[in-house]
C-alpha cells in the first residue's frame, strides 16, 4: 500500500500526522509525504515543521492519497499546479481522502462534484460552491473519495480505511496500539452540541485567520 500526504505551508498538524499514526501501521504500507517541493513546511502557527521528503513533481502515482487540511489550502484552491497533480494522481489511486479543509481542495479540483463530503464544520458551506454536497457527518464515503470533518476526525477515516484495506482484525490492533479510546474532559467537539456562543467566537477567529491566508490578487 503507497500512501502519500500532501503537505504544505499552513498545514494544521494533526489532520496529517493522526492518519499517519494509523496509515503506517498497516502492513506493508509505504508512507510518503509530498509538498510542492522538498523541505520543511510550517504549521498554521509556524511552530512545528513537517518534512516534505519529495516534492510532487516526483509522485506520479499511488493507491491512497491523502490531502490534510489547514488555513493553508486557501492558497492551493487556486493552485493550478497542485491541483493539476491531484487530478493526475487521483486517476490512478485507489482511494483519495481528506481531511478538515483539505475536502475544499480536492472540491476546487474538480473530483467531489455531485458527491457527497465533509469538511470543517466552520467552512462546510464552502463545499457547495465547488459543486459538492456538503453532509454533516465525521466521515463520509462516496464512491473512491473519502472526506473527513475537522482535525481530529483524521484518525477516525483512517481507521476506516484501515477496515476496508486489511481488515477489522487488524485494524483493531492499530487502535488498541496507539491507544485511540476517545474520553474527552468536555462535551463541546460538536458544533451542534457546543453553546452558541463558544461556536460564534471561534467562527470568528477562523474568519480572521483565512483572512489572513486568503491568496492576493
Amino acid at each position: 500500500m503507497n500512501v502519500v500526504f500532501l503537505v504544505f505551508e499552513g498545514i494544521t498538524a494533526l489532520d496529517t500526522v493522526g492518519p499517519y499514526e494509523v496509515l503506517s501501521r498497516l502492513p506493508g504500507a509505504r508512507v510518503t509525504f509530498a509538498g510542492p517541493s522538498r523541505g520543511v513546511v510550517r504549521t498554521e502557527n509556524g511552530s512545528l515543521g513537517l518534512v516534505a521528503d519529495v516534492a510532487i513533481d516526483e509522485i506520479s502515482s499511488c493507491d491512497l492519497l491523502i490531502v490534510p487540511g489547514g488555513f493553508g489550502t486557501r492558497a492551493l484552491e487556486r493552485d493550478a499546479r497542485v491541483l493539476a497533480w491531484i487530478r493526475a494522481v487521483d486517476a490512478g489511486t485507489r482511494i483519495t481522502a481528506s481531511v478538515c479543509t483539505g475536502a475544499l481542495v480536492l472540491a476546487a479540483a474538480g473530483l467531489l462534484a455531485g458527491r457527497r463530503a465533509n469538511t470543517h464544520w466552520a467552512v462546510r458551506d464552502r463545499l457547495g460552491a465547488h459543486g459538492a454536497i456538503p453532509v454533516a457527518e465525521r466521515t463520509v464515503r462516496d464512491g473512491k473519495y473519502a472526506t473527513a470533518a475537522g482535525v481530529s476526525a483524521g484518525i477516525d477515516l483512517a481507521l476506516t480505511l484501515a477496515i476496508e484495506l486489511a481488515g477489522p482484525e487488524v485494524a483493531a490492533a492499530i487502535q488498541l496500539g496507539i491507544e485511540y479510546d476517545p474520553a474527552p474532559p468536555l462535551d463541546a467537539g460538536n458544533a451542534e452540541r457546543a453553546p452558541a456562543p463558544l461556536r460564534e467566537a471561534l467562527m470568528a477567529r477562523v474568519r480572521a485567520k483565512e483572512e489572513a491566508y486568503r491568496p492576493q490578487g
